[in-house]
């Protein structure tokens, strides 16, 4: 069986074979551990395509087990990007895939390999859905915040503002995109729920996800974390709910002391140098005033991008991780953090309840900061006595099990080579 997916992302080999390095320190990495897990099959053969600024042409790349090829980023996939349906109608002729899989809607080149080349044993999977995503961009955060906080890169053009509108607009195109297949793949009642609602007559499959390979391995022990962390695995816009944590943090302060926040990537706070002004977002603006003004200059921590073993050395070593999001569907980092073992409170928000089945005591409302700071300072006092966290572990070893995963993905691919 000839695979093609169609991804979001450049996988760190063919980015070693482009460039010489390359290693994964943003979003997506779980694909990674369902490309190893797929290419282990004998009659398996994997195709990764996917557009790239450091190409100008058409690029193949032959990895020890995966194909790659990368399409020219040119004018971008934000917006429709009829360019793209050239190269597709090449990569097509010469891969000859049995089965066509696009990894998530966020961006638009999915959609011109459909425009392209039809819809013929094409499936989507859901991984974020902006178009709902819009709805809750800047939740938590005022328009008078926004306007009071506009740095260069808002007045270029790169605001909240437009930031949110990008993805009302996109949102149209991700639904054609689904409105156009036949076969979408979820894992949540939230996202079936809204595949239902942008196609009924489209086939639903379920299939969990596989996380990269190093989270498997090691369990987060009380006695080796480092007593009132707090640890956010991204917070580089609003959607991430990192202001909200801010707005709780006095509070948990005032009940420990000592307890920090460590939030992983890039700090976006930064603004000193040339490149940092430059990139200075209003939200990046609107995180350093709050720090500034909530005294907390020397509680939080912004760790620098993260590959997966640095990740999961953060989580092992925090006390609580947080996933404080205005709307997810499955996050992956609520999902490696359950698989260690890791204590997690999260706000109650679209797929994530069923993630959290077991342990609904530590959701909470996204806007109810009080009750945030109330269950991180519960969990800080309970200490090693937390009897749901081995539940909760087994749950998401049994969710995230390589093997089943991969077997229920192939049995999809079957089902619509078949038709």
């Amino acid at each position: 069986m000839r695979i093609l997916w169609i991804t979001n992302i450049v996988f760190p080999e063919a980015m070693r074979l482009l460039k010489g390095n390359g290693a994964l320190k943003a979003s997506g990495g779980w694909m990674l551990g369902a490309a190893e897990n797929l290419v282990k099959q004998e009659d398996v053969s994997l195709v990764v395509a996917t557009v790239s600024p450091d190409v100008k042409e058409l690029t193949n790349l032959k990895g020890d087990r995966i194909e790659y090829y990368l399409l020219p980023y040119g004018k971008g996939n934000n917006k429709y990007n009829s360019e793209y349906e050239r190269y597709w109608l090449e990569v097509q002729k010469q891969v000859k895939p049995d089965i066509i899989h696009i990894h998530g809607s966020e961006f638009t080149h999915g959609l011109a390999y459909v425009r392209a080349c039809g819809n013929h044993h094409v499936v989507v999977s859901i991984q974020g859905l902006v178009g709902i995503y819009e709805r809750y961009y800047y939740s938590g955060l005022t328009k008078g915040e926004i306007l009071c906080n506009f740095t260069l890169r808002s007045i270029l053009g790169r605001s909240s503002f437009n930031g949110r509108r990008s993805f009302y607009n996109r949102g149209a195109l991700e639904k054609e995109l689904f409105q156009s297949v036949e076969h979408i793949i979820g894992r949540t009642s939230w996202d079936r729920a809204h595949s239902w609602a942008f196609n009924p007559n489209a086939q639903y499959h379920k299939v969990g996800e596989t996380l990269r390979p190093e989270f498997y391995n090691g369990q987060w022990d009380f006695s080796n974390c480092i007593r009132h962390s707090i640890f956010l695995s991204q917070a580089n816009y609003s959607v991430k709910g990192l202001h909200m944590v801010l707005r709780a943090m006095p509070l948990v302060l005032r009940q420990f002391p000592d307890a920090v926040l460590r939030v992983a990537g890039s700090d976006i706070t930064k603004h000193n140098t040339f490149k940092d002004f430059v990139n200075y977002t209003d939200y990046g603006r609107i995180i350093y005033r709050m720090i500034k003004d909530k005294g907390l200059k020397n509680v939080v921590t912004f760790t620098g991008p993260l590959d997966g073993e640095g990740m999961k050395q953060e989580y092992l070593l925090s006390n609580v991780f947080v996933c404080p999001s205005t709307i997810e569907n499955s996050p992956n980092s609520l999902g490696e953090a359950q698989i260690l073992g890791v204590p997690v409170i999260s706000s109650y928000v679209g797929g994530v309840v069923d993630m959290m089945s077991g342990d609904e005591n530590h959701l909470y409302r996204f806007e109810e900061i009080e009750m945030l700071a109330a269950k991180i300072c519960e969990v800080f006092s309970a200490g090693d006595n937390q009897p749901q966290l081995y539940k909760m572990r087994e749950m998401a070893l049994l969710r995230h099990n390589p093997e089943r995963n991969n077997a229920d993905l192939l049995n999809v691919y079957k089902r619509i080579s078949k038709n």
